[in-house]
């Protein structure tokens, strides 16, 4: 690929300057990447050793007030009574007071006898379970997994009498849930992001649901004997973690693990970066600059050129060129405007013949189709002057110069078509099926169609501000080819008009030969035909110029030997007052893609 002369130092500024700003970036990155990850690594330390002091102050206010339960006069008489019905109705208000989120009571072989929790999830069975394998224990505070519920509980036992006794009636425990609230509540004491860890499973954790979900999946949390914070990736973010124990003895353990976001503690190098980022900008466009100013007086006079000579490849003759000086540019510029001028004598030569072809082709098929026509109008009014013809002979005849006259009155009426505006038009509220209806009558007319099943079928309503006279032409000159189109004795013919927004889509399908691809694309053009040893080739071109008077589109949706398929849009928006607004409301119909044009005459 050749490149200009100006292209060429722009990038050569450019790959210096990004070079020695990126060379930068990385430098000062390295550096202070290392930095931050030894603050953030303090920092954890610093929430991991404030996290103990909270959890040894929260243990012991726990600790004490379950041996203040433990101690209640009303607590001993319940569990003397050996009911178990009775102990769990009346525990309900001792866990009340006790404000606490499990509260569960066993009797002295171990056996729960009442239970109570602020949310479902933990069931008598596992409760049960829970106390039984911390029960011979020695340690008060202990923790219990309920489906998603984790409690840190303490055991206390209830005796009869003073405790030197020895007569014990059972034991109390009490429990508190490390919920949301706990978790936000731990989060803020360590000014950072928390989870905790029920053996490999998240049990609670303050971290965004879809990081949560990819952190039940990276076993590098559970790395419990690094002394570097571990990394982990959640998500678009990186997380520097540590971790605590909270039941080291335990089989499955207890786990805190307190999150830093790397992502975050750099979130100012990410600033600095666009900072230098946006001085190497300020750099290459500053040198840039200088560059297209310095190149510029060199390169301007081909630049021109070379717009004049994309200018003539859009047909634009009359680009202005900049012919000044003497060099080689300027001599280039001289040859290309003779060249040009020559090219656009030559196109106007060749647009005169074409139209000249034009007219002739149209005067010969007008002349040939009204000499025909003339002729036959000549030929039977002849045979009309003859005094021997019955009544029924110059019946015949008379229709005979009827059907010529007719056709040269259509004929006359399809070219007059042309020279008509869209203004011409003279919409009024009507029904398109109606007008379809009438159409197939005047089809009935004829005998030689008799035959032919024809079908209207509605979808919605059909009615609008339409031109019924000019749309009748049309759908007359698509019935009658469709009519022409199939077999006597079998054909069929469908008509379906359906309700969009906006429009009205109208199909007209027959069984019949189809349209031969000969004349397929340029079956809008005018005397094209095909087959019909009467048709003007016009009749198609008509109905185009009707339905996009209208502001609608048509064309064949499909066509093969079987049959074919023609689709009209025609937009239902248009008053009285404005026939001209009609095209406008299609910009937001839904239009035809590729269309294959429609059926000749």
């Amino acid at each position: 690929m050749k490149l200009r002369m100006r292209t060429k130092f722009l990038l050569s500024m450019l790959l210096i300057s990004a070079s020695l700003t990126s060379t930068s970036l990385l430098l000062v990155r390295h550096s202070i990447q290392r930095q931050v990850r030894k603050e953030i690594f303090a920092d954890l330390q610093n929430s991991v050793a404030t996290f103990r002091n909270f959890q040894r102050e929260r243990e012991l206010t726990l600790t004490h007030a379950a041996d203040l339960l433990a101690d209640l006069p009303n607590l001993r008489a319940l569990m003397t009574t050996q009911h178990d019905a009775t102990i769990q109705d009346a525990s309900h208000d001792l866990w009340r007071l006790a404000g606490s989120d499990l509260f569960v009571l066993a009797d002295r072989t171990g056996r729960i006898v009442a239970l109570h929790t602020s949310s479902p999830g933990l069931s008598r069975e596992t409760a049960q379970q829970s106390f039984t394998s911390t029960l011979n224990e020695d340690s008060p505070e202990h923790w219990w997994l309920g489906s998603q519920q984790l409690y840190e509980v303490f055991r206390r036992p209830i005796y009869f009498g003073a405790p030197a006794q020895n007569r014990l009636l059972g034991f109390l425990v009490i429990g508190y849930e490390i919920d949301e609230k706990v978790a936000s509540q731990v989060s803020r004491i360590a000014t950072s992001q928390v989870a905790f860890y029920y053996g490999d499973r998240v049990v609670r954790s303050t971290l965004a649901p879809a990081q949560k979900s990819e952190l039940a999946t990276a076993p590098v949390v559970l790395n419990k004997g690094s002394s570097e914070p571990e990394e982990v990736q959640l998500g678009n973010e990186r997380y520097l973690l540590r971790s605590v124990q909270l039941a080291p003895d335990r089989n499955p353990p207890v786990q805190l693990s307190v999150f830093k976001s790397y992502d975050e503690a750099t979130g100012f190098l990410n600033r600095l970066n666009r900072l230098l980022l946006a001085l190497g900008l300020i750099a290459v466009l500053g040198g840039s600059a200088l560059v297209f100013v310095i190149s510029d007086t060199f390169t301007r006079p081909l630049g021109s050129l070379v717009n004049g000579v994309r200018a003539l490849e859009k047909g634009d003759y009359t680009y202005a060129l900049d012919g000044r000086g003497g060099d080689e540019v300027a001599e280039l510029t001289g040859a290309f405007q003779r060249m040009r001028d020559s090219l656009l004598n030559t196109q106007r030569e060749l647009l005169e013949a074409e139209r000249l072809a034009t007219i002739g082709r149209m005067a010969s098929s007008i002349s040939h189709d009204l000499r025909h026509a003339l002729a036959a109008i000549v030929a039977n009014a002849e045979f009309l002057c003859e005094s021997r013809l019955s009544s029924e002979q110059r019946e015949e005849l008379y229709q005979e110069v009827r059907v010529a006259v007719n056709q040269m009155t259509d004929l006359l009426d399809s070219l007059l078509e042309f020279s008509r505006t869209r203004e011409s038009l003279r919409p009024a509220y009507s029904d398109l099926r109606t007008s379809i209806e009438h159409v197939v009558q005047t089809i009935r007319s004829h005998p030689e169609f008799h035959p032919i099943a024809i079908e209207i079928r509605q979808e919605g309503d059909a009615s609008g501000w339409f031109d019924s006279k000019k749309l009748e032409r049309a759908f007359y000159n698509l019935l009658l080819n469709a009519c022409e189109s199939v077999a006597a004795d079998s054909g069929r013919i469908e008509i379906v008009l359906r309700s969009i927004p906006g429009a009205v889509d109208i199909r007209l399908s027959d069984n019949g030969h189809g349209v031969p691809d000969s004349i397929r694309r340029e079956l809008f053009e005018p005397f094209v035909s095909y087959g019909k040893e009467n048709g003007t080739g016009l009749g198609l071109t008509v109905v185009q110029k009707i339905v996009q008077d209208h502001g609608g589109e048509i064309n064949i949706e499909k066509t093969s030997a079987q049959g074919t398929t023609f689709r009209m849009l025609l937009p239902t928006g248009c008053s009285p007052k404005s026939p001209a607004s009609q095209h406008e409301g299609m910009a937001d119909l839904p239009s035809f893609t590729q269309p294959e044009k429609a059926r000749s005459e």
